[in-house]
Order: structure tokens, then C-alpha cells, then sequence
């Protein structure tokens, strides 16, 4: 495989009970309104990445927290202020994991996941 062949993450999927309600409150959490918009799929771009959100054939109240997507931040808990604020619940306030490395984790009002990270060090790699 060649360095070039993978490009690093690009989308992250909500599923949710109900898409209108969802692409409104991820406009306000997000502060950016979609740039697609159909009923099977709405799509933002946040900073170059993908936010998406599909509606649930069978919606359920308990999702898996067997993987998690990290929104990058500049000040965090500003940001996980702000998630607070729209409606967002805490799942995990925002701590240190080492370093000047902190992290911050709260769930939409459709049992979504949200990670929050602050990590100085990393830095995009060009392809």
C-alpha cells in the first residue's frame, strides 16, 4: 500500500430517530448550517470533515460507546459549554489523559456520542 492510498478520516455518522430535528440541532451545536440536505442523509462539513446524519430505520434509546469520534478543539471546555447549552447531556467532563491532552465526551438528544479533544501536538498530515 502507498502513503497516498489512505487518506486519513473523513465522515462521522449520526443516526437518529428523526432528521429534521437532528440537522437542526446540529446546525446550532456546530454553528454551521448542511451543505446537503435530503430526507436519507444530511451532510456538514465541519472543518474539512464530514458530519453526517442517517435516520434510524429501528431507533433505539441505548447506543454502543464501542467507538468514539474526537471533534478537534481549540478550548474545550468553551466548546463543551457551548454542547451544553444546545442540549447536549455530559457523558465525561473534560479531563486531561496526559499531558496537555484533554478530552470531553457528551451525548445528543438521540444517545450520540460527541467527542471533544484538545491535543497541541497533533497536526494534519499533507498526502
Amino acid at each position: 500500500m502507498e502513503k497516498q492510498d489512505l487518506l486519513g478520516l473523513r465522515t462521522t455518522i449520526y443516526k437518529v430517530s428523526d432528521i429534521d430535528k437532528a440537522k437542526k440541532w446540529y446546525a446550532k451545536a456546530f454553528e454551521k448550517e448542511p451543505y446537503f440536505d435530503e430526507p436519507f442523509y444530511v451532510g456538514f462539513n465541519i472543518g474539512g470533515y464530514e458530519l453526517g446524519l442517517l435516520p434510524e430505520e429501528n431507533p433505539v434509546t441505548e447506543k454502543p460507546e464501542s467507538v468514539l469520534t474526537y471533534w478537534g478543539v481549540n478550548e474545550i471546555e468553551k466548546v463543551y459549554n457551548h454542547f451544553i447549552e444546545s442540549g447536549a447531556v455530559e457523558n465525561e467532563k473534560p479531563h486531561s489523559v496526559g499531558g496537555p491532552l484533554l478530552v470531553a465526551t457528551l451525548k445528543d438528544p438521540w444517545g450520540n456520542i460527541i467527542g471533544l479533544i484538545y491535543n497541541p501536538a497533533f497536526k494534519l498530515e499533507n498526502f
